[in-house]
C-alpha cells in the first residue's frame, strides 16, 4: 500500500452491496418516502394543513440547513465593545484614518455609510 494515497477498492461514492440492495428494493416497490410527501405537497386538492406538513417532513432532505454561526471575543468570552460616544473629532479621525482601509479590504463596510454622519461635507 502506498504511504498516503488510497490504492484499489471502490470508488469514492460507490455504495456497498448492502446499500445497493436497498435502494435497488425502494426503486422497485413504487414511491419513496420523500416523493410521497412531495406528491402530496403539490397536491392543491390535498388539506392545506396536510400539504404544510408533508412541506414541513420534507424539506430537511430537499434544502440543506443553515448552519448557525456564535460570534465570541477571545477565548470564548464577551465581544469587547468600545464607547465612542465622548470621543473628540480629531480622536474619530485617527480612528478613521487607522481602521477604514482595515474595514475597506473585509468587505467595503468604510466606503458604504453604516448608519454614520459620513463624509464631512455631505449633508451640511
Amino acid at each position: 500500500m502506498a504511504v498516503g494515497k488510497k490504492t484499489g477498492g471502490r470508488q469514492k461514492g460507490t455504495p456497498n452491496r448492502a446499500t445497493a440492495r436497498r435502494e435497488r428494493e425502494i426503486a422497485r416497490g413504487g414511491d419513496t418516502p420523500l416523493e410521497y410527501m412531495l406528491k402530496v405537497m403539490r397536491n392543491p386538492r390535498a388539506d392545506a394543513s396536510r400539504r404544510d406538513d408533508m412541506a414541513r417532513a420534507a424539506a430537511p432532505y430537499v434544502h440543506p440547513k443553515l448552519s448557525t454561526m456564535q460570534h465570541t471575543g477571545a477565548n470564548g468570552g464577551p465581544i469587547q465593545t468600545v464607547d465612542l460616544t465622548n470621543a473628540t473629532d480629531d480622536d474619530l479621525a485617527r480612528l478613521e484614518a487607522l481602521l477604514g482601509p482595515i474595514a475597506s479590504a473585509a468587505g467595503g463596510a468604510a466606503s458604504a455609510d453604516q448608519g454614520g454622519e459620513g463624509e464631512e461635507g455631505a449633508g451640511g
